[in-house]
């Protein structure tokens, strides 16, 4: 006897119907599984056949194919178990094969038949709507995730025999439902407690307003690293449909385990600087999300920037340009978005005393200069020098706090938001080109100034339409509608770093 059941692969960041045909015949007893299936898979055999017995069913003593169609298409991971067990009880007889027709099965199975959790419930969920499914049956671990997508009923079931009952035509339990609003957001580090960094704390405004990439320079014990991890607490709270990516990407990652409801939190990645290329924009065998994609609508933190190898960098300028990275395995290929801010710390030179008691040689500065490529720099809107602060600053008063640069960052977007309506766009630094103000409606002062540094040769065309853009947040944090010369003079001093330009020089 022939039974179909549906179930789901994760191909990249997006779920593809699997068709699980199971078929028994006579002959000596053997269980084989075709259909392009890595070690988890084929693995699934044991796990099946004891999940079976082990619930109280009869596994039969025929010879069993199981095929995962369509098999060009690779398949990894356990969760294809439950569809697998399913298909195996409707083509013996033991479950009726109409109802089983009407539901989506995804999961693992244990030996004692338990269902156990699988990432990645969230993109199921979405492609069992997309393929108008009536439901779909996951572990109860995963329901509360699988709900928050409308348009699809969901079961969440502890165990083999609870899946059986629904594909009886028994109604299904009520599964666990997902918090109205999202999870709330984990409480950062205020910016209170920095003293003496006026400067680089307006930078950090300024990049958090406009989703600009950002690049704090200056020796150790500075405070770079400090400013760098209070940005997540002045940027906007996640839009909805962000919400919804972010907590898709990571639920593809493993990193949902035992949590429900949607991403609250802008995403704060930050890697060591050991880390490969693949890691950082996403690869491996099978595709999947790099620490790029997982700081998507989020902040990407590299710390220690020139210690990170010269082709994690490299591989980084794509992501920074176009918005998303595309892998290629083979013959298949996996687009990962990667919108996230970029913001980096490292010390002017390898002794990291920079300009006051530097001990480094030419070629020390030249092997420090060659880790940061002249492209990865032209894509960091700003360039911020944090100077050790005066002794007396450290007893100051704080010079704001996170909660004020916080809702002037949020007047800004909500500017921004208003002349962006219709892009699908929210920052200005991912304004369309079309959108970028010409410089020739600039003030006279502004346009000489570009110019200028355009015959230097320290702007190139994309920093001279990213210094357009900066300039177009800095106005909007003053809560201009124009542009004017003090707002472009401001993006242009805030394009360079004058450590990194003296030790370019030297």
């Amino acid at each position: 006897m022939l039974a179909r059941l549906t179930t789901f692969a994760i191909d990249g960041l997006a779920s593809r119907r699997i068709t699980v045909e199971v078929d028994l015949r006579t002959g000596l007893p053997g269980f084989t599984i075709v259909g392009r299936g890595d070690a988890a898979v084929r693995e699934s055999r044991e796990r099946v056949q004891s999940a079976i017995r082990n619930s109280g069913f009869e596994f039969p003593n025929r010879r069993v194919t199981v095929n995962l169609a369509p098999a060009y298409l690779p398949k990894h991971g356990p969760g294809y178990d439950l569809a697998t067990a399913c298909g195996l009880l409707v083509a013996s007889g033991q479950v009726p094969a109409d109802d089983a027709e009407r539901w989506a099965v995804f999961g693992e199975l244990s030996l004692g038949g338990e269902l156990r959790p699988c990432g990645g419930a969230l993109a199921v969920a979405e492609g069992a709507r997309r393929h108008g499914l009536h439901g779909l049956i996951v572990p109860r671990e995963c329901a509360p995730e699988a709900r928050l997508v409308d348009g699809v009923a969901v079961a969440g079931v502890s165990d083999l025999q609870g899946v059986a009952a629904i594909l009886r035509g028994e109604p299904p339990p009520e599964a666990p439902m997902a918090p109205a609003a999202p999870e709330p957001a984990e409480v950062g580090e205020d910016l209170s407690d920095v003293r003496g960094h006026a400067s680089p704390i307006r930078a950090l405004t300024i990049a958090a307003a406009g989703g600009h990439n950002i690049l704090l320079v200056g020796p150790p014990g500075t405070g770079k690293t400090m400013l760098a991890r209070r940005l997540a607490g002045i940027l906007p709270p996640l839009l909805s449909d962000e919400a919804l990516e972010v907590t898709r990407i990571h639920s593809l990652a493993g990193l949902r385990q035992g949590r429900a409801g949607l991403v609250a939190a802008r995403p704060f990645r930050a890697p060591h600087h050991s880390i490969s290329a693949s890691g950082l924009v996403g690869g491996g065998i099978h595709p999947g999300p790099g620490e790029a994609s997982l700081a998507h609508h989020g902040v990407l933190f590299l710390d220690e920037l020139s210690e990170f190898s010269r082709p994690a960098l490299e591989a980084l300028r794509q992501p920074l340009e176009d918005r998303h990275v595309t892998i290629v395995r083979g013959q298949r290929a996996a687009l990962l978005p990667t919108r996230f801010m970029l913001v980096a710390a490292t010390n002017p030179c390898p002794c990291g005393r920079g300009k006051r008691a530097c001990e480094c040689t030419s070629a020390d500065h030249g092997r420090h200069r060659r880790r940061l490529s002249g492209p990865l720099l032209d894509r960091i809107d700003l360039h911020v020098a944090v100077e050790p602060p005066e002794e007396r600053a450290l007893t100051a008063p704080p010079v704001t706090s996170t909660r004020e640069v916080r809702e002037s960052v949020l007047r800004a977007r909500d500017r921004q938001a208003n002349r962006l309506t219709g892009t699908g766009r929210s920052c200005n630094a991912d304004m369309p080109q079309a959108m970028v103000p010409p410089a020739a409606d600039l003030p006279a002062e502004a346009r000489d100034a570009l110019r200028q540094a355009y015959a230097r040769g320290t702007l190139s065309a994309r920093g001279h339409s990213r210094v357009l853009r900066v300039a177009r947040t800095i106005a909007d944090l003053d809560g201009s509608d124009g542009i004017g010369a003090v707002h472009v003079l401001q993006a242009i001093g805030l394009r360079r770093s004058p450590d990194l330009e003296e030790q370019q020089a030297a």
